[in-house]
Formats: C-alpha cells, structure tokens, sequence
C-alpha cells in the first residue's frame, strides 16, 4: 500500500473540473438530470450531425455516390497491388497517387455506413477536382491540344467525373452544417 503521508502538511491536490466546465472542487461526479422532452434552445444547437438528419432519400443519394466513387477506384487502382510487383514497381508518384487513391476507396466505402459523417469526404474530392480543372483541364480544353496528349486527356475525363460527386452532395447542408455554424471552441 503506497503512504499518502507526504500530503500532510500540504496542499492538497485540486480539482481541474472547473476546466471542463463542472462545477466545484471536489471531484465528484454530478448526479445524472433525467431525461425531459423539452430541450433549452441551447441544447438544440449542440446537436449532432445524425440528428441534424437529412431525408432518408438524400443519404440513399449520398450512399450512391460513395459506391460509385469505391467501387470505380477498386476497378482501377487495386489491380496495381497485384501486378508485376505491385506498387513498387510504380514510378513514385504513380504510386503515391494509386496509395492515396485506394486509402480514398476505403472512405468511399466506409461512406455507405456513415454517409453524413463523411460528408467532408465529398466536399474535398469536389474541391480538388474543380480546382484541377479550372486551372489545368479547363485551360488545355480551351487551348485545343487535350487531344494531343492522351494521359492528359484521360485524366480530364475522369476528373470529370466530378458532376456525380456534385449531384449527389447535399449542399445545402453542408453550408448550414460547415460555414454557417458556429466552429468549436479554441480552447
């Protein structure tokens, strides 16, 4: 048994409770409220993101796409762990992109079960890719060589391939769940 005699004569340890916003110092639990129907307005903003729910049809919607996205990624890049030496064998940044790209497919499917969690998911595949056209494909589009060079031409087709990623988000929650509302405390 380890002597708590070196306390004597001291201060005793304080509560850091307050910090997190409990009351007193005496490090004791507070007794659990029970619960009521009625909710304080405050207490409807600190919901979260399931029950600040969307139509069941719009997170079918959303499901869609995840599957979409997984299973056209699983199709293209996870061949490569299989073939002549897997992604070793890939110059170095074709292999960065098919690792990054596969650990992408994994969240596309990990979206079926938790649509509205991954919602950022969406939101940054959306993002790189229209930033990727409308500073890459766009201007060789409208230079009139996207043809001349077919690895170009294949990757705007499929950076393209944004419009579903697009249809499928629900935009308008994700402006009243992310720039809308109120960010988490810094401190």
């Amino acid at each position: 048994m380890v002597s708590r005699g070196w306390f004597r004569g001291r201060k005793q340890p304080t509560s850091y409770l307050h910090i997190i916003g409990m009351p007193g110092g005496d490090m004791s639990v507070p007794p659990a409220q029970p619960a009521t129907t009625d909710q304080a307005p405050e207490d409807s903003r600190n919901r979260t993101a399931a029950s600040e729910s969307l139509p069941t049809y719009r997170v079918n919607i959303m499901r869609v796409g995840y599957l979409f996205m997984g299973v056209g990624l699983v199709l293209v890049k996870w061949p490569l762990f299989f073939q002549n030496g897997g992604l070793a064998s890939l110059p170095v940044f074709e292999g960065v992109v098919a690792a990054l790209l596969t650990a992408m497919s994994l969240l596309w499917f990990l979206g079926l079960r938790y649509p509205i969690q991954l919602l950022p998911v969406l939101v940054f595949e959306s993002l790189w890719k229209l930033i990727w056209l409308a500073a890459v494909g766009v201007p060789h589009l409208v230079a009139g060589d996207i043809d001349q060079d077919p690895q170009l031409k294949s990757v705007f087709f499929n950076v393209s391939l944004v419009v579903i990623v697009l249809a499928v988000t629900p935009w308008d929650f994700v402006w009243k769940r992310y720039v809308r509302a109120r960010g988490a405390k810094w401190r």
